[in-house]
């Protein structure tokens, strides 16, 4: 049973970074496209970046792109989100989920999900 286990998460002010780590169990982590995904309270899940599995290939919603940064480091089983400059309407719980497609974009894409870690941003 594969799993991905969010974290990083938590209360930051507006102008400040968080890094997010999301880990995954099992031994095909390194053939999958990653994803990051975020829903806000009382709006749909958004796609926010994605990684191919060598990482050599990264795309990004265009609300966060210059902001966040996608990586992966498959010898740790392990995607990252380095999130910089955060503004008040980046608070949402942040999935990370993986693809056997390559380029996935819509979370319909995906077959596996995290459980979510809380990112909130003050004013």
């Amino acid at each position: 049973q594969v799993l991905l286990v969010e974290s990083g998460g938590g209360l930051v002010q507006a102008g400040g970074s968080l890094r997010l780590s999301c880990a995954a169990s099992g031994r095909t982590f390194s053939s999958w496209t990653m994803g990051w995904f975020r829903q806000a309270p009382g709006k749909e899940r958004e796609f926010v970046a994605r990684i191919n599995w060598s990482g050599g290939n990264t795309y990004y919603a265009d609300s966060v792109k210059g902001r966040f940064t996608i990586s992966r480091d498959n010898a740790k089983n392990t995607v990252y989100l380095q999130m910089n400059s955060l503004k008040p309407e980046d608070t949402a719980v942040y999935y990370c989920a993986a693809s056997i497609y390559g380029r996935a974009l819509s979370s319909s894409t995906y077959h596996k999900w995290g459980q979510g870690t809380q990112v909130s941003v003050s004013s």
